[in-house]
């Protein structure tokens, strides 16, 4: 069994279209959403949630009013500047609360207590393209990076239970500890990017972040004809960084036509240059060694 990633430097380099593309190409694969901070794949894929499962996304300070006395300590102490004087009475905002605990601690009456936040939750979910892991974290809530492990974890198990050959992920754009977690242990990546100063600018960086994970890298240009120059400038780092470029992909309607019917561009348009473009690259994902 192979883990393919498929991350973005930035967000709105059209890496999510592209992955459901190779959602309708592959077969024998489960797809894992790890863009948990702002998932979509679920959008296009239109999952039947099969399982629901809380997961527990930190602590957060809840505070007894009647026992509180005001003293005002832990708005001092408050560091997010989650607590606060309202009509003379002291609340904890749960969307500032970073769940650090000093207010517990300091509160010289014990009113202030941690609880578990268990607004975020993870799926099992099965589309017309097969079955599908996703999560969604709550407002506010942190650990990010640890929910994008557990539904990969998840993911991993299934594969191996359906006896499935490929795992596809859709990681979160940057490079932050949701990317991190995306890609460790994964067998290939392929970052999707556009020709933009700041595309390549952040694709430098998560080609940078790749190297110490030591994985075989692929790079997807989209949109290339947007700013032929930068395109060419995305090239020469690659071959630079030895990293090969799998495709350069046109501006292209039907990227968005087949969003707004809800569809894959390969099930909206089957027979186009750009689903046979992006057939090649899957095959070519698929195919190659990741020695």
């Amino acid at each position: 069994m192979q883990q393919i990633a498929i991350v973005s430097g930035k967000g709105g380099t059209g890496k999510t279209s592209i992955i459901s593309a190779f959602a309708s190409i592959a077969r024998n694969k489960i797809l894992v959403d790890c863009d948990v901070d702002a998932a979509d794949l679920f959008l296009i894929t239109k999952p039947t949630i099969l399982e629901s499962h809380e997961y527990e996304g930190g602590k957060i300070a809840i505070l007894d009013a009647e026992i509180c006395t005001n003293c005002g300590i832990c708005m001092d102490l408050c560091r997010f500047d989650a607590i606060s004087l309202v009509d003379d009475q002291t609340t904890i905002s749960e969307f500032s609360c970073d769940g650090c605990k000093l207010c517990e601690i300091a509160c010289p009456v014990d009113a202030i207590k941690m609880v578990e936040n268990m607004e975020s939750r993870w799926y099992e979910s099965e589309t017309r393209f097969g079955s599908m892991i996703h999560a969604k974290l709550g407002i506010g809530e942190d650990n990010s990076g640890k929910l994008v492990t557990k539904i990969r974890d998840i993911a991993n198990k299934k594969a191996k239970e359906l006896v499935m050959d490929t795992v596809i992920i859709d990681g979160p754009p940057g490079i932050g500890c949701p990317v991190i977690s995306t890609l460790t242990g994964v067998h290939k990546a392929l970052m999707v990017t556009e020709p933009t100063l700041s595309g390549m600018h952040d694709l430098h960086r998560l080609i940078e972040m790749a190297k110490g994970f030591k994985l075989k890298s692929y790079v997807l240009i989209n949109k290339f004809d947007l700013n032929s120059n930068i395109s060419d400038d995305i090239e020469s780092l690659c071959q630079k960084e030895e990293i090969e470029v799998l495709a350069r992909i046109p501006f292209n309607r039907d990227f968005v036509d087949a969003m707004v019917n809800q569809q894959t561009v390969i099930e909206y348009a089957p027979d186009s240059d750009l689903s046979l473009q992006l057939k090649m690259v899957w095959n070519r994902l698929e195919t190659d060694s990741n020695t």
